[in-house]
């Protein structure tokens, strides 16, 4: 009795991880000359994972249309004044550790703007999520060590003899980051794979 063994091989779809350039996430004040609001101006924040460049990383900026000379910025949160700090004059929020979407994929925060000579908050607390971007950092995995498969002796080509998954634990929604592609790299005479497996 002879036996046939198949190996197979993951080719992960890694994309152009270094291609995309972050943009500062600044605010304009678009506020009109009639009658001026107070309000929270931001726009959504957005950092990376595995920056790999000295800490701090500049994630965004908080930024409130109250005009006061002892206005102070605060954040607040399960993360605040850890991972994630405020320089307390301009809002500009920076990451003090280099974050894994893998592991949190968002982080809400609150923002607050307070007196610094009274401790008065001047603006209604405003919360606001941080979302990690997906670098392709992950390989594909298989489900299982070993999978099995059978094939009665003189079956016709084409004939199916296993099903094998694995999964890549990058973002899919990112285009390719989350792609698994496979391989046949021994008994390559004898069988084929497709792209589901």
């Amino acid at each position: 009795m002879s036996h046939l063994i198949l190996l197979l091989f993951l080719a992960p779809a890694f994309a152009d991880g270094g291609s995309q350039k972050s943009t500062p996430n600044l605010c304009s004040n678009d506020v009109s000359h009639k009658r001026q609001k107070r309000d929270w101006i931001w726009n959504q924040m957005h950092i990376k994972e595995e920056i790999d460049t000295p800490l701090p990383h500049h994630v965004g900026k908080i930024t409130s249309s109250v005009r006061n000379n002892n206005a102070k910025y605060i954040i607040e949160g399960e993360y605040a004044n850890t991972i994630f700090k405020v320089e307390e004059t301009s809002g500009d929020v920076y990451a003090f550790e280099r974050l894994d979407r893998e592991k949190k994929a968002e982080y809400e925060l609150t923002a607050l703007i307070i007196d610094r000579t009274n401790n008065r908050s001047l603006e209604r607390p405003s919360k606001f999520i941080i979302k990690v971007y997906d670098i392709n950092d992950n390989a594909p995995v298989f489900v299982q060590k070993v999978f099995n498969g059978s094939v009665p002796e003189m079956s016709p080509v084409g004939t199916s003899v296993t099903k094998v998954t694995a999964v890549d634990a990058d973002d899919p929604t990112v285009s390719g980051h989350a792609t698994v592609t496979y391989e046949v790299t021994t008994g390559g005479e004898y069988f084929t794979i497709d792209d589901s497996g």
